[in-house]
């Protein structure tokens, strides 16, 4: 069945406008929210199953019926690996630990979910160029998608934005924009020229079709359980387009029929250098406030304003979840961890969730029996700094 996109929806409590999808849109025109894509569920309800979806294409597209309208630009992201790790669950005394692999996305991340439905929507709304801040791998999903699109692709990014990434974009032909500064500092770069030089701007959660490729780890993770969600997740959180995203996921099943209203708790990651939703969250704030001096080895944390922060805290809330902060020195040591115990080379953010699964075992909040799925949302591979001064 084709997708059953009907119009998309202010995010903001309280505001409920509409918007058309066969326009470009952006934010909220009142009140500057994230726009989130709706469907006509009972209408994809009839053919969405998981008897259904075992003889459709391996990757995220699968879900045609709650996906955007195709063809889509592919390059066979999705359906990552859920890999059990009992040697990292033995030492952290969790029998069902799994680790969902998302460093085997194209461009070696999760980024390559959300970029290729930006990108899909965009060429579809004949969009010629596209352009976002980037703390890394969003950089690079952006850059690789665009070329396989025909379209122009602007990248703004920290300078000191590890090397491996910088390179990758521009070898996908990217003009990049090296900033002295944040991600923050990189996002008002774009916004600044993007009127004047017909930029379409594909900042995180600045357009409505990034989530939708996001979400899609929440359909896997029910898809991979046999119909069933985790206890909980562990999820290394920046902008938190995925933690978000997996959360309109499962209200989209649960809407279905597929699943009833048990939610995992929904536990963000963060690193002490850059932590607003972890203070937020201490503060049981609706909201979070700008991280002053933000820094962290963990460059795609490095976020000192997530634009969706009421959304992300909204649902860590509501799944009596929790946000917690980590050093950047316990981070890269739970990726020496991860790849010593179980053969996977993680990201530093994929290092944060781990290393925050340790202090919640330690503080008696994982149970022994519970089943916990963290995500490495990257490749260590692209993180050859950070790496090298782990092992010196």
């Amino acid at each position: 069945m084709p997708s059953t996109l009907t119009h998309l929806e202010c995010s903001r409590p309280g505001c409920g406008r509409t918007f058309d999808y066969s326009q470009p849109q952006n934010l909220c025109s009142a009140c500057k929210a994230p726009l989130l894509a709706r469907y006509d569920l009972a209408k994809a309800k009839r053919t969405f199953t998981l008897e259904a979806l075992r003889g459709r294409i391996a990757s995220m597209w699968r879900y045609e019926e709650v996906m955007l309208p195709g063809p889509p630009v592919t390059l066979g992201e999705g359906k990552t690996p859920l890999l059990q790790a009992p040697r990292l669950g033995d030492h952290l005394g969790l029998a069902r630990l799994y680790i969902k692999e998302e460093g085997q996305n194209p461009t070696n991340s999760f980024k390559a979910r959300g970029l290729s439905a930006a990108v899909t929507m965009a060429k579809r709304l004949g969009i010629g160029t596209i352009a976002l801040p980037t703390a890394g791998n969003a950089g690079g999903a952006a850059a690789a998608y665009a070329a396989h699109a025909g379209l122009r692709c602007v990248i703004a990014m920290p300078s000191d934005t590890p090397a491996a990434i910088i390179l990758e974009c521009r070898a996908f032909g990217a003009d990049v924009h090296l900033i002295d500064g944040l991600i923050s500092d990189c996002g008002a770069f774009i916004a600044g020229n993007a009127a004047a030089n017909g930029w379409y701007e594909v900042s995180t959660l600045k357009e409505p079709y990034r989530i939708e490729g996001k979400k899609t780890m929440g359909y896997e993770l029910w898809e991979e359980l046999d119909g069933t969600l985790p206890d909980v997740i562990v999820y290394p959180t920046g902008g938190g387009v995925g933690l978000i995203g997996m959360w309109k996921a499962f209200e989209e099943l649960e809407a279905m029929g597929l699943i009833g209203s048990a939610r995992p708790r929904m536990i963000a990651a963060q690193a002490e250098g850059c932590a607003p939703i972890v203070r937020a969250f201490q503060q049981h704030a609706p909201a979070s406030v700008m991280w002053e001096n933000a820094t962290t080895v963990a460059a795609g944390l490095r976020v000192p304003k997530p634009l969706g922060d009421f959304l992300i805290l909204a649902d860590v809330y509501a799944s009596g979840g929790e946000a917690v902060a980590v050093s950047d020195s316990e981070l890269m040591s739970a990726c020496v961890e991860m790849a010593r115990l179980e053969g996977i080379l993680g990201a530093p953010e994929g290092g944060a969730g781990l290393a925050v699964i340790q202090a919640l075992v330690e503080r008696g909040k994982l149970a022994s029996d519970d089943t916990v799925v963290l995500f490495n949302t990257g490749s260590g591979y692209k993180y050859v700094e950070a790496w090298q001064a782990a092992l010196l």
